[in-house]
């Protein structure tokens, strides 16, 4: 895939693409990647250092993530080499390294950068160790997807991996006024329609200029609404099963914690815009529901489950107003996550107890060698104690009593904790 201002070879005296024209001939004209390579940043110190190490780039489609390998080939005096993980196999990559051999031999390295390098399998990627290690190449790999998802470990620990940041409109603006000084005039567009089309590329530079090429050639100048009609806005990046939808999901259930309904909305609309299935949204907002808000509003997962099942009912479009309604149910409430919390605790302690037996006098005896044994001596009806509680134990005899539900202050939570209280009090008063 070609990255940021990058276009195929062409003859000297065809026209060139404004991509290809506004390419950055040094590192220094790359936009918004500042925090990579600057002076204090970690390509900026490499360079000033002379110790170039493989890279692994991380970030959004249009970034500039090619245009900076190249640039890094040619700082460092290494042979550029691209390759796309889609169309190269084994035989192509044994190639490769072949001629990287043969130039290292006559003192010239290489740099070799792979774009969408998280879709070589792990065999594929463990061929890359070898002539890493022996500095046959020096690899430069570009990847939309968390590395720490797609990538091997080992050739993580081999590489240093630089995030790249999806371009700002501040960005987006400084490459319009690049375009305009190369084109000789300005782009004939009112300032709300420039805006629009700040908007339309979203954050992805290589995009921008894709749409630069069409509007440099209208007649007039072009409001929002002309330029919605003469190109298609792109759809918002969103990648249903990738790093996009962990940090949706996130941003939601974390808004709804926040007890902020519009940004929950906002996310929420976000990822059903992108085509996340409602059903998944469905399970997550009921999870939201009792990890964080639990008993404080017993009503919230009721809510919850009443919309996944309008959901199930109405279909698209309808029931997701079901689904809107039940994140801002969520949002609104009382929060706590005691209940979450005394579960993971319980947990814990189930593990560490093993298979220790519940105390005696609370199993059955149905039979005469089993009441022979204990079972049941000592039980303690609780209706007929003093106020229905009888407050013996029912934890393992070896082991400390547990204390694990601690109610906030909330909702209907402040409730449980006075009866929570009320029963200590009486386990203290009856010395149980």
């Amino acid at each position: 895939m070609p990255d940021l201002f990058d276009s195929p070879s062409q003859a000297q005296n065809a026209p060139r693409p404004l991509a290809d024209r506004l390419r950055p001939a040094a590192l220094n004209e790359v936009i918004g990647q500042d925090h990579v390579l600057g002076p204090d940043g970690p390509l900026g110190q490499m360079l000033l250092h002379g110790n170039l190490t493989s890279l692994i780039f991380w970030g959004p489609p249009g970034v500039g993530k090619t245009t900076i390998a190249r640039l890094l080939a040619d700082e460092t005096d290494l042979t550029f080499v691209q390759i796309s993980a889609i169309f190269t196999g084994m035989p192509d990559l044994r190639k490769v390294f072949e001629a990287a051999k043969l130039r290292r031999q006559n003192g010239k390295g290489t740099l070799l950068f792979v774009d969408e390098i998280h879709r070589f399998n792990k065999a594929q990627q463990d061929g890359f160790l070898p002539h890493m290690e022996d500095g046959t190449i020096t690899l430069v790999g570009a990847t939309t997807e968390n590395p720490s998802f797609e990538l091997n470990s080992a050739v993580l620990s081999r590489s240093q991996v630089l995030v790249l940041n999806r371009l700002t409109p501040a960005h987006l603006e400084l490459i319009i006024q690049r375009a305009e000084k190369e084109i000789g005039k300005k782009l004939p567009l009112d300032a709300d329609a420039r805006d629009a089309l700040l908007e339309m590329a979203d954050g992805d530079g290589r995009a921008l200029l894709n749409m630069l090429e069409q509007v440099f050639g209208w007649q007039g100048q072009a409001d929002r609404a002309t330029l919605s009609k003469r190109l298609n806005r792109r759809a918002a990046q969103y990648d249903k099963s990738g790093e996009s939808h962990y940090n949706l999901i996130s941003a939601l259930h974390k808004s709804v914690r926040g007890s902020d309904p519009d940004a929950a909305l906002y996310w929420l609309a976000r990822m059903l815009a992108g085509g996340e299935d409602p059903r998944y949204l469905a399970r997550r907002i009921t999870r939201m529901a009792v990890e964080d808000i639990g008993l404080a509003d017993p009503d919230a997962q009721r809510q919850c489950l009443d919309a996944w099942a309008t959901y199930e009912r109405l279909g698209s479009p309808e029931g997701e107003l079901a689904l809107a309604q039940a994140v801002m149910y969520l949002a609104l409430a009382p929060k706590s996550n005691a209940a979450y919390a005394a579960y993971k605790n319980a947990m814990a302690d189930a593990k560490k107890t093993g298979s220790e037996p519940p105390p005696k006098h609370i199993l059955n005896a149905p039979t005469a060698m089993m009441k022979d044994q204990g079972y049941g001596d000592g039980y303690q009806y609780d209706h007929d104690a003093e106020d229905g509680f009888s407050g013996q134990n029912y934890f393992p005899e070896t082991m400390k009593r547990g204390i694990y539900y601690l109610p906030v202050e909330r909702g209907h939570e402040r409730e449980l904790k006075k009866r929570l209280d009320y029963f200590a009090r009486l386990r203290d008063k009856r010395g149980t």
